[in-house]
This record gives C-alpha cells, sequence and structure tokens, in this order.
C-alpha cells in the first residue's frame, strides 16, 4: 500500500500509525535517503555529484528551486523506490511512504490503483507545517517546489488523493486512509503474534538509526551519531500502543531487542 505525498503531508505518522495498529511492514523512503544517494554517486548522476560536492552551508544559497530539486533525485529515487520493494518478503503486507514514491507506479499497473492514495497538502496548510517545525529558507523553497512538482504529477496519473488543508484531525485522516485501503487491510496478511509485531518494530527502529548513521557518513558531515536523539517507536507489540520514545541512537543500538519499551515516563504519546 502506498502513501504518497509532499513533505509536511503527514503522511509519515499516518503510515506509522498504520503500520504499528495492523501488525505491517513499514518501507519510509526519507530512511533510505543517504542509500539511494550511494547508489546515484555509483552510477554517476551530476545532480548527486554536486551535492555531495557542495557543503551543507552552500547547498541552499544560490541554486534556485528547480535545481535543488534536481539535487534532491526526485525522480530517480521514484526508480529506486520501487527496486527496494520488489525485493522485501512479500508477508506481512508493506505500507510504503514518501515523497519520492513515483505516481507513475499506478498508472502504469506496478501497484493497484486501490492500493495507493496521495495526501496533497495546501500550500497554506503545508507554509504553516513548515514554519512550525523551523523548516525555512532553501529547505522550505524546495519542499514547497517538490509539493507542486507531486501535485502535478498526481493530477497526470490520476491517483487516489486526499487533501490536507488542516480541516482534519490525524485521527481523521488516519480513518480516511483505512477506509481507503479497507480491503487489503482486512484481507492481510499481518503479523498476528506478539513476537512478529516487535520484530517489525525494531526494523522501523533500526531503519531511523540507519538514516542517521547514514547522514553522518558523509564526508562532510560531522558530529557522532550515536548522541543523536530521535523519536523511536515503542516496540511493546501491543496494536493499541501508539508511544513514541525518545532515545539517542547508541542507548537504542545497545538496547537488547524489543527495546526502548513501553516507558511511559520518557516519551510522549502522538494524538491519534
Amino acid at each position: 500500500m502506498w502513501i504518497g505525498g509532499p513533505p509536511a503531508s503527514g503522511k509519515t505518522t499516518i503510515a506509522r500509525l498504520l503500520a504499528r495498529r495492523y501488525g505491517l511492514r513499514l518501507s519510509s523512503a526519507d530512511t533510505l535517503t543517504w542509500v539511494h544517494r550511494d547508489r546515484a554517486l555509483a552510477a554517476g548522476n551530476e545532480a548527486a555529484l554536486r551535492w555531495e560536492s557542495l557543503m551543507p552551508s552552500e547547498r541552499w544559497v544560490g541554486p534556485t528551486p528547480r535545481e535543488l530539486l534536481a539535487m534532491s533525485l526526485h525522480h530517480e529515487r521514484g526508480a529506486m523506490v520501487i527496486d527496494d520493494l520488489q525485493v522485501l518478503p512479500h508477508a506481512p503486507l508493506i505500507v510504503a511512504e514518501g515523497s519520492p514514491l513515483p505516481a507513475s507506479a499506478v498508472s502504469s499497473g506496478v501497484i493497484p490503483r486501490a492500493h495507493s492514495i496521495w495526501l496533497l497538502p495546501t500550500a497554506d496548510f503545508q507554509r504553516a507545517r513548515l514554519a512550525a517545525a523551523g523548516t525555512t529558507g532553501g529547505p522550505a523553497a524546495l519542499y514547497e517546489h517538490l509539493r507542486a512538482v507531486i501535485e502535478r504529477e498526481a493530477r497526470e496519473h490520476d491517483v487516489p488523493v486526499l487533501i490536507v488543508d488542516g480541516s482534519a484531525s490525524i485521527p481523521e485522516l488516519v480513518a480516511a486512509v483505512e477506509e481507503r485501503f479497507g480491503a487489503a487491510l482486512r484481507n492481510g496478511p499481518r503479523a498476528e503474534t506478539v513476537a512478529e509485531r516487535q520484530s517489525l518494530l525494531r526494523e522501523m527502529n533500526d531503519a531511523i538509526v540507519g538514516q542517521v548513521r547514514g547522514y553522518y557518513a558523509r564526508p562532510w558531515a560531522s558530529g557522532d551519531p550515536e548522541a543523536v536523539r530521535q523519536m523511536f517507536v515503542c516496540e511493546c507489540g501491543d496494536p493499541a500502543c501508539d508511544l513514541d520514545v525518545e532515545r539517542s541512537v547508541g542507548e537504542v543500538s545497545a538496547h537488547p531487542a524489543y527495546g526502548p519499551g513501553h516507558l511511559p515516563a520518557a516519551g510522549t504519546r502522538m494524538e491519534g
């Protein structure tokens, strides 16, 4: 099941909640950012090479939103996402989310139309979400341009869309996506045992760890990835648990499988 859309549309939050509630495998494109960049570099992609040649502070000063989009590898990563999904186990069901998910995969029949939805935020809603997150300058310009590009792609390939304008709460948006995927969610296959669910939750956390370490492995990055603190999903395996727990990468890596655990005092409960 595919949930596409630009940054600040809510797709990651919704996909995580559905994966945890129904015992699904989550595939988030963001966690594969640096894996995809390495593939592009190995292939000699000029936009990827240009990105790597610039220091982080230089990337957002000078390039136009169109140039930033090219360096984001939006189109190239779409094909990589499809390749990644094709090698994953067929059970349990996979919920894939991310900005690079190509709408053309629906029109070409790679995935069934009934198994897809694109969350399209209005310009005002996206702008407000980005501002609330402290995303400004070049990154905000890129994400706003990406919204327009993904909206156009969604219309061109006639994919099912859900407009996100702030009038619906997260629980209401989750319910709308659940309704869209109702048949697939009912038919499965889904993880049924606690151990199976815990294993999938550990995969989610390992993917976040890999993303952080992938960033700090770049030659231009500095800092200790093990000290970076992120919100990780609780691994208790309870379908009703939506707890996120703040931990450092090093703490999660060192913790036995099925930690961080259900630790309400250390985390925050998300709405929905």
